[in-house]
């Protein structure tokens, strides 16, 4: 008989898991918290990094399909606030079949992946929120807001706040803030200063009071994004949408770089969030219930990697359990991985909040440090040229 797997969460790992399991020879169901047609433009866009193609692609989905309403970046820039250009590296790829990593609004990934689910005849229920559950010898019992379903198995993919991982970890982690904020727009106007629209590259900047990254899409906008330093997190009410965009120009307004332009350029600017990541999860899975994506291992937005890890995930989930494997046997394969993946992340973040002395000395050695560290190849290679 086939083995029902109930999936809470419908973002990127929720989704992927139930692609995965599918082709496992377990009959997924997937259960969003959000209603139907809230779009979620949290984070505005997000990258797609080669180790991440390559995880779909082992799923039997084209990348070039599925992230068609984005645009490559396999390169990246980094300069100061004056907009000296201190490095210029690599992003990862081109793979085999000639795909790099790929940068794509959050929504139109989300809707993507939806799309072959329900190709594939997998069902997906709206507005139903995890609010607990029961093991029992035959089987979970899964209480979502509204209805009450039974299943062989649990996925816990409800993210960075997961109701799973809270039933699984009753004394914690919880989410660590890291101390930066996060906004991102997409600039369709007409921008009052010079733009490198260079095809492929992400631009990343030092500002003298916030980081900033832009890259020019094909139709010629410029999506953006920006990490205020600020001790407190950010609360729902702290800023008004004109109050929000006004205090990100008035950060960029002494710096030598296209920001506070870009902004100007923005109808909207989105957010602020905040930036948090996830200590160590001690527990990832029990008898009928395992955890995957953000809510087993947030990563900084600063790594460019959860959504790929969030892939990763959902491979390795699927083929443990069509190979006769444990939920035992994906833990001890990703955890290693994904936990060092959270560490360089956290480590990224750290560089974006240098003072005055930090700036210049980071500014004097990062060109010559990067050098050094491609001499022998790409130092991120570990984590782009992985392979499920």
């Amino acid at each position: 008989m086939t083995k029902t797997a109930l999936i809470a969460g419908g973002g990127v790992a929720g989704t992927v898991a139930a692609i995965a399991l599918q082709r496992a020879g377990w009959q997924p169901r997937l259960f969003e918290s959000r209603p139907a047609g809230v779009a979620d433009e949290r984070g505005a866009f997000l990258t797609v990094a080669v180790n991440g193609l390559a995880a779909l692609r082992a799923l039997d989905l084209d990348p070039a399909r599925v992230l068609a309403a984005g645009f490559p970046t396999p390169g990246m820039t980094m300069s100061n606030s004056a907009g000296r250009r201190l490095a210029v590296l690599p992003l990862g790829g081109p793979a085999a079949d000639g795909t790099v990593t790929t940068t794509i609004r959050r929504a139109d990934l989300y809707a993507s992946l939806r799309a072959v689910a329900a190709d594939r005849g997998i069902p997906m229920e709206y507005d139903r929120r995890l609010t607990g559950y029961t093991e029992h010898p035959g089987g979970v019992t899964a209480a979502f807001t509204g209805a009450e379903v039974e299943g062989d198995l649990l996925v816990g993919a409800d993210g960075l706040r997961s109701r799973t991982r809270q039933i699984l970890n009753p004394t914690g982690p919880e989410p660590t803030y890291l101390g930066l904020l996060n906004a991102g727009g997409f600039a369709t106007g007409p921008i009052d200063a010079d733009l490198d629209r260079t095809p492929g590259l992400m631009h990343m900047a030092f500002g003298r009071k916030a980081f900033f990254g832009w890259a020019p899409a094909p139709d010629g906008s410029v999506w953006w994004f920006a990490n205020p330093p600020s001790r407190e997190p950010a609360r729902p009410g702290d800023f008004t949408p004109q109050a929000w965009r006004a205090h990100l120009i008035e950060l960029f307004a002494e710096d030598a770089l296209p920001a506070a332009a870009i902004i100007r350029a923005t109808d909207v600017a989105i957010g602020p969030w905040n930036t948090d990541d996830l200590r160590r999860v001690p527990v990832w899975h029990s008898g009928r219930v395992v955890l995957t994506g953000d809510a087993a291992h947030a990563v900084a937005p600063s790594a460019g990697q959860g959504a790929s890890m969030a892939i990763e995930d959902a491979v390795v989930l699927g083929r443990c359990l069509a190979e006769g494997g444990t939920l035992a046997d994906y833990e001890r394969i990703r955890r290693p991985r994904v936990e060092r993946v959270v560490a360089a992340g956290r480590r990224n973040g750290s560089g974006k909040t240098a003072g005055p002395v930090g700036a210049a000395i980071r500014d004097a050695m990062l060109p010559t440090m990067m050098k050094m560290l491609f001499r022998r190849g790409n130092p991120q290679a570990w984590i782009l040229d992985h392979r499920v």
